[in-house]
């Protein structure tokens, strides 16, 4: 059953899991990036997970409002667990230095398999598709994974912006008080 499944997986799913891991291994690493490619994985998040409720479920009933819950819960949890002295803004380049960390890795890879194993449930059972004690929690994933995403997308652009606005164009560490804390790109 299990070599049906994956040889019944369209090739352009494979893909997506290659460039997924691949973006995972580079937000492991510290590096600078601009604010542009750091909301890449955060709109392909919100892509996967939107595809996988409209494309399990619909937008009507339930479902939208459970990811909307889960995706309100999601960023509020990122947006309160972020730690924002790790974060250096350097508005002058338009990007931010941030620290490396395996979680990106962690939750890419489980809204890729909660996806994943929601589309094979639904071909294996199509009625759970009408089952709200399917679709709640699978939605409430869903949009946690991706509140997650944007949360942190979200927080990490409030430090940007504030060193933008207090520190005119300086370099800055979070919101921990080293406001007079300029670093250059070799540190």
């Amino acid at each position: 059953m299990l070599q049906q499944t994956f040889s019944h997986t369209p090739l352009y799913v494979w893909a997506i899991l290659g460039f997924l891991v691949y973006r995972g291994v580079l937000a492991s690493r510290a590096r600078e990036v601009t604010l542009r490619k750091l909301c890449i994985i955060p709109l392909v998040m919100l892509a996967l997970s939107l595809s996988g409720v409209h494309g399990s479920f619909g937008f009507a009933g339930l479902a939208p409002f459970a990811w909307v819950a889960g995706a309100l819960a999601g960023a509020a949890l990122a947006w309160a667990l972020t730690k924002t002295d790790t974060i250096v803004a350097i508005p002058q380049r338009g990007s931010v230095q941030r620290p490396g960390s395996w979680v990106p890795l962690i939750l890419m890879m489980s809204i890729f398999c909660m996806k994943y194993a929601v589309a094979v449930t639904l071909a294996v059972a199509p009625a759970y598709a009408q089952a709200s004690t399917f679709i709640v929690p699978a939605c409430l994933a869903y949009g946690a994974f991706s509140g997650i995403f944007l949360g942190g997308l979200l927080r990490t652009v409030a430090v940007y912006r504030a060193a933008q606005t207090e520190g005119w164009g300086q370099t800055r560490r979070g919101n921990a008080p080293q406001w007079g804390a300029f670093r250059s790109r070799g540190d």
